[in-house]
């Protein structure tokens, strides 16, 4: 058997990290299905090169084989470090690291794969990125305030959202393709499905708008017209529907993993929404 854990990122990196992991694989090899966050990921099997996941669009389907260890990184839309490429280059893509970073991927493959143990290797990951961050420009902050914006929970409009930074929604396109790889109507659309992964991982209860409860609850509560809306998207983004994502259980989704780690500061965003424009 394999296991997955998530965890926080230490506070150092919690403003450009959404969660780090530890992902184990057994004696067969694991069907690993990549949806889109609209972050990038960082992912280094132990003993193997690092490798960096673009911006997804939809799913991606990826064997990892058996008895292979991977630490991961998920970073918050917008908050990846610098890079040599802009973000829609490696849209879709699984990257060597190597190819981005250079010998600096080299060093990181090389302290993890020294590492004692995998919670050790994944000290080593945090540390070798909080040092790339620092040496990085900074967070375009048009981008950082149009993502809070974007959030699922206080729908905006994305002219109104340019008209509210000082930009035309071409301005505002280009610099969201530069630092996030996709432009702000793909990234709505992708943080909405994501809203609804968090409340649903977090067993929330509907608020019982237009009578509806459980899943369609869910669906409209994070802005959704209905659970059709819903189905159709979740297809589009994960290549399922929301049952065989989530296994009948809207409380887990169907691998059996926790994602508490990577949705609590998600729904956080929740309890404080941005201005409505």
């Amino acid at each position: 058997m394999g296991s997955y854990v998530e965890y926080a990122p230490p506070p150092e990196l919690a403003r450009v990290v959404r969660t780090v992991w530890i992902q184990t694989v057994g004696d067969t090899p694991y069907v690993q299905r990549h949806l889109p966050t609209g972050g990038v990921e960082i992912h280094v099997p132990i003993g193997d090169s690092p490798r960096m996941l673009g911006p997804l669009t939809g799913p991606r389907i990826d064997l990892i084989p058996a008895h292979t260890t991977v630490i991961g990184m998920r970073f918050w839309p917008g908050a990846a470090p610098s890079l040599p490429a802009t973000l829609d280059d490696l849209l879709d893509q699984h990257v060597q690291l190597s190819d981005l970073l250079g010998t600096s991927a080299d060093r990181l493959a090389e302290s993890v794969a020294g590492a004692p143990s995998a919670q050790h290797a994944l000290v080593m990951l945090e540390r070798h990125m909080l040092s790339a961050v620092r040496e990085s420009a900074p967070q375009d902050p048009g981008v950082a305030e149009a993502v809070q914006l974007l959030l699922p929970w206080q729908p905006v409009e994305i002219s109104a959202t340019a008209r509210h930074l000082g930009l035309s929604a071409s301005q505002l396109r280009r610099r969201f393709l530069s630092s996030v790889g996709v432009g702000p109507k793909t990234l709505q659309r992708t943080l909405r499905f994501q809203g609804f992964l968090a409340l649903a991982q977090a067993g929330a209860a509907a608020s019982g708008r237009r009578g509806a409860d459980g899943m369609a609850g869910l669906a409209v509560d994070v802005g959704y017209a209905d659970q059709a809306h819903l189905s159709r998207e979740c297809v589009r983004i994960t290549g399922v529907t929301p049952t065989a994502l989530l296994g009948g259980d809207i409380e887990r989704c169907v691998c059996g993993h926790d994602h508490t780690a990577s949705f609590q500061p998600f729904l956080r965003t929740r309890a404080s929404p941005s201005r409505r424009l």
